[in-house]
């Protein structure tokens, strides 16, 4: 009894340590400008969002097919979509979004204000989670406010798909929370991620044409185009 005590308490430490990083890596997109490092965090939150179900109380019973779903989620999220944005941003030669919408200290400040929020709003829903879904949904919920946010509070046309990847995580981890099944949450989060691989590939054409035509991948420029 105390054993399996103990295995628990160290389970929920480790998913509340997997929630945390996800947050952190949630404020540190918030507050860079540096797009290399902003595809660095988004292949670091894939993988730990990724493993999350592994950590989870009600997910333990996965079965051999789920694990092979959830690698296949790991390789995916960590490495096969940012290895396509890392190759976006080699090309392009952009290193910084340098005027943002909204500024680097505001984003830092929305990114607090999302947690309270997804805090009132895990609160306000009543909806009955395990113990250790709490911060869980908290977490997805604020994922999914600030990718939302990064998507429509900069300019470059590479950081607003990190803000739609980040948006990707939240639906995920979502769907984590809510799920008792777990290959019922896989089966939606392969619809996503077929969509957001397809999205990413038109994203590489559209960035070589903006910036073979302006120089940059701001997509304010897109306002210039006219028909002939």
């Amino acid at each position: 009894m105390i054993e399996l005590s103990s295995a628990f308490f160290s389970i929920n430490h480790l998913s509340d340590a997997l929630m945390s990083l996800t947050i952190l890596s949630v404020l540190m997109s918030l507050g860079s400008n540096r797009l290399m490092a902003l595809v660095k965090i988004m292949a670091f939150q894939g993988i730990v969002v990724s493993l999350t179900p592994l950590f989870l109380e009600h997910h333990e019973s996965m079965n051999f097919s789920s694990i092979i779903l959830l690698l296949i989620m790991l390789f995916i999220k960590g490495m096969l979509i940012p290895g396509f944005m890392y190759a976006a941003v080699k090309k392009i030669k952009i290193r910084r979004e340098v005027e943002p919408i909204i500024g680097y200290h505001a984003s830092l400040f929305a990114g607090l204000l999302f947690i309270l929020l997804g805090a009132f709003i895990a609160n306000r829903l009543h909806i009955s989670l395990p113990v250790e879904n709490d911060l869980l949904l908290i977490t997805a919920i604020t994922t999914l406010s600030a990718g939302l946010f990064l998507l429509m509070s900069r300019r470059k046309a590479i950081t607003q798909v990190i803000g739609y990847l980040m948006m990707e995580n939240g639906i995920y981890l979502i769907g984590t929370a809510l799920a008792k099944e777990t290959h019922t949450m896989y089966v939606v989060e392969f619809g996503v991620l077929l969509d957001l691989l397809v999205g990413i590939m038109i994203m590489g054409i559209v960035l070589h044409n903006i910036n073979s035509s302006y120089n940059d991948v701001d997509t304010a420029l897109l306002g210039q185009l006219k028909d002939n």
